[in-house]
């Protein structure tokens, strides 16, 4: 790769590999999984368990919409770390939280931010253990999540099979029609926006599902289904029949979009904190258990790619198209 590309060029996905590799060259015999690898790195916490961490960081003028109260962008900023650690399988531990500050940021501004991630926290049945403030040009809030999980219980992006069964958390594609509504000024009921401004993250649900035994991988969703689905499909290396009757759109989208439009919504918009994951076929029943979920789809062999199935029976290529940083 050139080093002088800008990394404005190169992209999210294609940095974070690079950066990796270097992070992996320094891994150690208590690191299970290093960086880039999945949703959290994993360490060897004992006998029985490893221990799942995450961060991500978020900006005030690209991550949060001007609509969004304080203690939202304070839900928000926990909920895309404990997402993470959904993904996994694991169960919260706690939260870090580092905070950059404009001057001018009046005292009861961040106190609500602060409520927001404490408020999220305690959803996920932990809390708000630590962190740092600092002045910065814009709000910047960069959080730190810890999990925990045994070691059987362990869910990652690899391990999905041709004949596994493709399932989903909740609808796809509310948070990228709340987004649309915003930005084209189209009138909608706060509940609607809740999707957006309030995801919530599905750690109760993951948690169960890695104790049914059934699931064979497993991600988020917040880069949207398509970008998710490409990325569980190299860690796997398989492909993936995506059957467009049974994406679960909730019936708020079409009172603002199309069904072509709502399609692509559930598609390549982003926002979603969902899991996205797959499951032996024999042990459906087990994971049906457990919490509720769609079944969307099945996963084939990678040479057939990752395909969209119409109501006609039609088929066509989903896109690698979904959110990226850069």
């Amino acid at each position: 790769m050139d080093k002088s590309n800008p990394i404005s060029a190169i992209g999210e996905k294609s940095l974070i590999a690079n950066i990796s590799g270097i992070f992996n060259t320094s891994k150690n015999a208590c690191i299970a999984k290093g960086a880039g690898e999945d949703d959290c790195a994993v360490i060897d916490l004992n006998n029985e368990e490893f221990m799942v961490v995450t961060t991500d960081m978020l900006h005030m003028k690209t991550d949060f919409p001007l609509q969004m109260s304080a203690w939202q962008i304070g839900w928000m900023s926990a909920a895309v770390n404990f997402s993470d650690i959904a993904a996994m399988g694991a169960c919260p531990m706690g939260l870090l939280a580092a905070f950059g500050l404009p001057e001018n940021m009046e005292l009861g501004f961040i106190e609500d931010v602060s409520q927001g991630m404490n408020d999220c926290a305690k959803y996920c049945n932990t809390s708000v253990v630590g962190g740092d403030i600092d002045k910065h040009d814009e709000l910047t809030i960069t959080g730190t999540a810890l999990g925990r999980v045994d070691k059987n219980n362990l869910l990652t992006r690899s391990g999905a099979k041709t004949g596994d069964l493709v399932c989903v958390t909740g609808h796809t594609g509310s948070a990228g029609a709340a987004l649309y509504a915003i930005k084209n000024n189209i009138e909608v009921d706060d509940e609607f926006l809740k999707a957006l401004f309030e995801p919530v993250p599905r750690t109760h649900e993951a948690q169960k599902l890695a104790q049914s035994g059934a699931v064979t991988s497993m991600i988020d969703t917040s880069d949207g289904l398509a970008m998710s689905l490409y990325d569980l499909a190299l860690s796997s290396q398989v492909g993936f029949r995506i059957y467009e009757d049974k994406l679960p759109v909730s019936n708020e989208i079409y009172s603002i979009a199309d069904k072509k439009k709502a399609i692509y919504f559930a598609l390549y918009s982003s926002g979603d904190f969902e899991l996205l994951f797959t499951i032996s076929s024999e042990l459906k029943s087990n994971a049906v258990n457990s919490c509720d979920f769609s079944i969307i789809g099945e996963v084939i062999d990678s040479e057939k790619g990752i395909v969209l199935e119409r109501t006609d029976k039609n088929q066509e290529v989903i896109n690698r198209k979904g959110y990226e940083q850069l």
